[in-house]
């Protein structure tokens, strides 16, 4: 695995190893971050279900000012922490361990990525509209292209939705009204 583009651009990130994580796969990645774009930029990206966090520090490579990795799993801590160091992005990067649809409410973004275990169907709601109370900008889900998610969670509603192979991503944005609330 290795960062696409940015400041860091080719380097290699270790992953986690076994079938508990599953990476976002690099063509994935490069095509959410080819349709952010400039949005990433001087903000601050949350990458829930963080694996290795190779989303997340691709967002960091890509321009992020600071990015928050939220994961449960110690193995996947460990790896995340020496990905970090490798990087030497400890004042940039913020490391929570814990359950992302706790930690998720209390913690600011404009935009995140949340990545649960697909067999996990019911985190993907209770993370979304987590982030719609916490006043998220932008929220891009992963999920199995099997799997519909709503059209609007909580002041999220869906824009886009990109398909790649088994996985899609969803796009939601904040609604235009409760932007003005």
């Amino acid at each position: 695995m290795r960062i696409i583009a940015g400041r860091f651009r080719s380097r290699l990130l270790k992953s986690v190893s076994g079938l508990a994580v599953r990476p976002t796969p690099d063509r994935l990645r490069e095509a959410m971050f080819n349709v952010l774009s400039g949005e990433v930029e001087g903000r601050t990206f949350l990458d829930a279900y963080a694996g290795s966090g190779a989303v997340g520090l691709e967002a960091l490579s890509r321009g992020a000012r600071h990015v928050i990795l939220i994961e449960k799993s110690p193995a996947a801590l460990a790896v995340i922490r020496e990905n970090v160091q490798a990087l030497h992005v400890q004042a940039e990067v913020t490391v929570l361990r814990g359950s992302a649809a706790r930690l998720l409410e209390t913690h600011t973004a404009d935009i995140a990525f949340v990545d649960p275990p697909y067999e996990q169907v019911t985190q993907y709601s209770t993370s979304l509209l987590a982030l719609s109370n916490t006043g998220c900008k932008l929220v891009v889900a992963q999920h199995p292209s099997r799997l519909t998610l709503d059209d609007a969670y909580g002041f999220l509603e869906r824009r886009r939705v990109l398909r790649q192979g088994d996985n899609s991503l969803s796009l939601y944005a904040a609604m235009r009204d409760s932007a003005s609330e």
